[in-house]
């Protein structure tokens, strides 16, 4: 009895004309439940569960935070996601370019901290992501990257940053 509940209950669930997912979602089980519960810009939620930054805590500005990272590291590249795991074409476009240098890159993923991605706009004074900064200076997005690869800039502006990390190593 048991196994002919289970067979005709979830037989439906699994109509190959249909999604598992929307299947779920529309017969208001487990996917529209587990979001109610969600704490995300939920008033009541505890001070100890509610997410932090140590930036924030820190006293710091967001500005001098860019500024120390851009100065300290020879090739930054703020992105959205990570360079194994880019969110944007745009990104991983960037990181594929800086990636056949063989530089050492410092990747800081902006969806993570919303304030730090206001942060680098300010700093930069470039509204779209990602943006690259080579030995402290702010060299501009994916566009203007690849035309630099191109036209052979991008090789001589990294050639010592290459050299430097080679005798470091």
């Amino acid at each position: 009895m048991a196994r002919l509940l289970f067979n005709t209950t979830f037989r439906g669930l699994l109509n190959p004309t249909q999604s598992l997912m929307s299947k779920v979602a529309s017969s208001g089980s487990v996917l529209q439940q587990g979001l109610r519960y969600s704490t995300a810009g939920d008033s009541d939620t505890h001070d100890d569960f509610k997410p932090t930054s140590k930036i924030e805590r820190s006293g710091v500005s967001l500005q001098d935070v860019v500024k120390q990272d851009v100065v300290k590291n020879p090739v930054v590249i703020y992105m959205k996601g990570v360079p194994d795991a880019p969110r944007c074409g745009f990104s991983a476009l960037a990181v594929k370019i800086l990636q056949q240098y063989n530089v050492p890159i410092t990747p800081r993923n902006i969806l993570e901290n919303p304030r730090l991605k206001e942060g680098v706009k300010a700093f930069s004074n470039w509204p779209t992501f990602p943006q690259v900064f080579i030995k402290g200076e702010f060299v501009g997005g994916s566009d203007i990257v690849l035309n630099m690869h191109q036209q052979g800039q991008l090789r001589e502006l990294l050639a010592d940053i290459n050299a430097d990390s080679s005798k470091q190593a």
